[in-house]
């Protein structure tokens, strides 16, 4: 396990780096999670500064904190197009596929990254692995359909289970009032085909899966560089 203040360090250089991508007047994605956090106070500094931008902003919390720094909030009713979006990701594979929902924020993660230009992963060098799946993929699954998500979830291979709420008073609920599967595998080898087949499933709402989404991905390293990967020069881990 990485050290946790070199990775805090790696997580606010990559979330530096990804500032360069903003420009003034433009519609900007607020992702979710720890190093998304990061992005988006560094953001509120610059609109602070007089940078003028607009958030969409992909889950309550990012919401809350991007108002509080100042950050104009937006929505699609305004702006059916975002210009870039910048989040983080709990695994990164060739091809730039993507594990993201460690947050609970998936599915409005997915809706931003779908309505973007550009998707801009900002993330610390330990996310980087050869195969997805390590990271318990996380399934939101309405809730009385829990049950029968699991039987075939189990049967695609996945072990699920409920996540529950860090308070301990049950299961955690999402923003969307849904319940969240983390199914742990021996291994996702090929994301495209595990995508169908979660999707196909009456009941699921989203998953984890990102593919085919991802513009590049700003990893960075406990020294505190950056290294731009894109989906042509993706290196072997």
């Amino acid at each position: 396990m990485p050290d946790a203040q070199a990775q805090q360090a790696a997580k606010l250089a990559a979330a530096k780096a990804a500032l360069r991508f903003i420009e003034p007047g433009k519609v900007v994605g607020l992702g979710s999670g720890s190093t998304a956090t990061l992005f988006i106070q560094l953001l509120g500094e610059k609109v602070q500064q007089g940078l003028d931008i607009k958030g969409i902003a992909s889950s309550e919390d990012s919401e809350i904190l991007g108002r509080k720094l100042g950050i104009p909030i937006t929505d699609f009713d305004h702006h059916s197009t975002i210009d870039v979006a910048v989040d983080g990701a709990d695994e990164v594979a060739p091809g730039l596929a993507l594990i993201k929902g460690g947050g609970g924020k998936l599915l409005r993660e997915k809706i931003v990254a779908s309505a973007c230009k550009r998707f801009i992963i900002v993330a610390d060098d330990s996310k980087l692995v050869k195969e997805l799946g390590a990271f318990p993929l996380p399934v939101e699954v309405i809730p009385m359909a829990v049950p029968l998500v699991t039987e075939k979830l189990r049967d695609l291979g996945f072990t699920p289970k409920i996540r529950q709420d860090k308070s301990g008073s049950g299961p955690y609920i999402t923003d969307e009032g849904n319940i969240l599967l983390d199914c742990s595998s021996s291994g996702i080898a090929d994301p495209e085909v595990t995508a169908a087949e979660i999707r196909s499933i009456v009941g699921v709402v989203e998953h984890g899966l990102f593919l085919n989404m991802a513009e590049r991905v700003l990893l960075a390293g406990a020294d505190g560089s950056v290294r731009e990967i894109t989906v042509a020069d993706y290196p072997a881990v």
